[in-house]
């Protein structure tokens, strides 16, 4: 009787999850099948499932890959700033986060809490006096002015923390006996460590560094510095629109990200749930 109680609902959770993964999936397949319709049936109809296979083409795409220089311009910013606040961010919000978990020293408590209020304070809040700061040190329209904001996010710090608050001490003392420097514990012992969690919030962070659109559109002004999402922008005007090729190049902006989830899949359920629990 068990046995099939548990087969039931066995069955009814894959159906569920069919059903979600439909659900969620249904507004990229229909991008998908848009992208090869021609402006015309955009306008007319709108983004949808109802497939003529007559009027579907190439032409967006080879337009595209043919005469659109400025999107692979754009396409490039992305991927450059995606990628060094990446690297930037979980160089340094790793170290910041290792450090409130393993280390007991005076403030300290206090400094987390700072960051949890932080944490709380929506970032368009914070937008106008990083704007000052960032006129200030005269980086308008630079690749920094993108990224620094955002290398030592407060989630990220407050993620590492949970992760780090799950790792034996023991090994630092043990490392510390054998000689080594309090940063060559952390490079060489801890941070491997912390793989899942570097992992995860790869995923995490590089997401939200390629669909940023609100704070590079602040501090980027030539067309040339643009990012994806403000590049794309720009092809709807009051004058005209190009929603042939602004669904086409959408399609491709997602490439990226899938590629940065399969590389670290596997780390990131595991990344999240450890450090959802510790401490």
């Amino acid at each position: 009787m068990n046995k099939n109680r548990d087969l039931t609902l066995k069955w009814v959770a894959n159906i569920s999850f069919v059903i979600i993964a439909f659900i969620v999936l249904f507004p990229i397949i229909g991008l998908l099948v848009s992208s090869f319709r021609p402006s015309s049936d955009l306008m007319r109809d709108g983004i949808s499932l109802s497939i003529d296979f007559s009027k579907l083409n190439l032409d967006n795409y080879l337009y595209i890959f043919n005469e659109a220089s400025q999107y692979w311009s754009w396409y490039g910013n992305s991927l450059m700033i995606s990628a060094l606040t990446i690297v930037l961010s979980l160089f340094f919000s790793s170290m910041v986060g290792y450090a409130l978990a393993m280390y007991d020293f005076k403030g300290r408590n206090l400094f987390f809490v700072s960051v949890l209020l932080i944490l709380m304070v929506p970032f368009e809040i914070l937008m106008l006096p990083l704007y000052q700061l960032m006129v200030g040190a005269h980086l308008i329209d630079s690749y920094f002015a993108v990224i620094l904001p955002l290398i030592v996010a407060p989630v990220a710090v407050f993620f590492f923390r949970q992760f780090a608050l799950g790792l034996p001490k023991e090994l630092m003392d043990a490392a510390r006996i054998d000689g080594s420097t309090e940063y060559g514990i952390f490079f060489k012992i801890m941070l491997p460590l912390m793989g899942p969690s570097l992992a995860a919030m790869a995923i995490l962070q590089g997401l939200a560094s390629w669909n940023n659109f609100l704070w590079p559109l602040l501090v980027l002004r030539s067309n040339s510095m643009f990012t994806l999402p403000i590049g794309l922008a720009t092809l709807l005007t009051p004058y005209g629109n190009n929603y042939d090729i602004l669904i086409a190049g959408s399609v491709l902006t997602i490439i990226p990200i899938i590629i940065l989830f399969i590389f670290f899949q596997r780390y990131f359920v595991a990344g999240l749930t450890s450090g959802g629990v510790k401490g």
